[in-house]
C-alpha cells in the first residue's frame, strides 16, 4: 500500500483550485444551516465555506489534515483544527456534519462514517459532496499509463475513493443513516490554470511513486495524453469531474447508542 500522502498549500490551492469551494455552494443550500446550530465542517480546507455556514448563524468547527489550510481558515475567524477525518474524536455534539470535496481523500469510508455517527447528536444530519464514480476518469487512465510505462503498478498508488451513488447509500444506511438523497452529478469543470497545475495540486501521491528526477517528465507525459480529450483548440482545460452529492439523517437511537471507541 502506498504511504504517500497528499500535501496541501493554501496559496497553491487557491491559484489552481479556487473553483472547488465556489462549486460547493449548492451543497450549502442542501445543508440549510440555521441560527444556533453547531456544525462540523469535515475537510474545511481554507475555510471558504465554513465562513458562509457561520454567516447563517451557526457555530462552526472546522477540521482538516493540512496545517496550511487550517491556518488560513483560522485567519478567517474559523475555529479550525488539524485532525484526521478518519479518526474523529467528537462525542454527540453537532447538529450537522458538512463536507465538500474532501471525503474522496479518506479511503477508510467506514472509519469516517463511524466518527460522524459519534460526532452527531441524535437526529443529526450529514450532508456533503465529493468525487463519485467516474470522477477524473481520464486523468486516472493517463496517470496509470505513465506509471506503468515506468514499471510502477498504479493500483498501489491510487489515493482516491470514488464510490457509486448506490454503494455510498448502502454504506450510509449500514451506519444507521436514513438517506434522503445520493446522486451522481456530471460536472465538467473549466480549470483556472491548466492540467499541469491541476496535477501538481492534486496528483502528488501518484507522481511521488516515481523517483523525484522522473516526476516532471511523467506529469508532462500525462498532460500530453490528456490534451486531445480535455483541452480545447484555444488551450483551455476542462477536468472531467463527477460529483456525488448526498444528504442523510441519523436515527435517534443510533446517535444515542453509538459506541464511544
Amino acid at each position: 500500500m502506498n504511504e504517500a500522502k497528499q500535501h496541501w498549500d493554501a496559496d497553491v490551492y487557491r491559484r489552481h483550485a479556487d473553483f472547488v469551494p465556489a462549486l460547493g455552494r449548492p451543497v450549502l443550500d442542501l445543508l440549510a444551516p440555521k441560527t444556533g446550530e453547531r456544525i462540523l465542517d469535515l475537510g474545511c480546507g481554507d475555510g471558504t465555506l465554513s465562513v458562509e455556514i457561520a454567516a447563517a448563524g451557526a457555530a462552526v468547527v472546522g477540521i482538516d489534515n493540512s496545517h496550511s489550510m487550517v491556518a488560513r481558515a483560522q485567519s478567517r475567524g474559523i475555529d479550525a483544527h488539524v485532525a484526521d477525518g478518519q479518526a474523529l474524536g467528537f462525542e454527540h455534539e453537532f447538529d450537522a456534519v458538512f463536507s465538500n470535496a474532501a471525503l474522496h481523500w479518506m479511503r477508510d469510508a467506514d472509519a469516517v462514517l463511524a466518527g460522524v455517527v459519534r460526532a452527531l447528536k441524535p437526529d443529526g444530519r450529514f450532508v456533503g459532496e465529493f468525487g463519485g464514480h467516474g470522477n477524473v476518469a481520464a486523468v486516472k487512465v493517463a496517470l496509470s499509463a505513465v506509471l506503468e510505462r515506468r514499471g510502477t503498478d498504479p493500483r498501489a498508488h491510487l489515493v482516491w475513493y470514488f464510490p457509486t451513488a448506490e454503494a455510498y447509500r448502502e454504506r450510509l444506511e449500514a451506519h444507521g443513516f436514513a438517506v434522503s438523497t445520493t446522486e451522481l452529478i456530471p460536472r465538467p469543470t473549466p480549470l483556472p490554470t491548466d492540467m499541469a497545475g491541476w496535477l501538481d495540486t492534486f496528483a502528488g501521491p501518484m507522481l511521488s511513486a516515481l523517483p523525484e528526477s522522473e516526476r516532471t517528465a511523467a506529469r508532462d507525459e500525462a498532460v500530453a495524453l490528456l490534451a486531445p480529450a480535455l483541452c480545447d483548440d484555444r488551450g483551455r482545460w476542462t477536468a472531467d469531474y463527477v460529483r456525488l452529492r448526498f444528504a442523510a439523517r441519523l436515527a435517534q437511537d443510533e446517535g444515542q447508542s453509538a459506541p464511544a471507541g
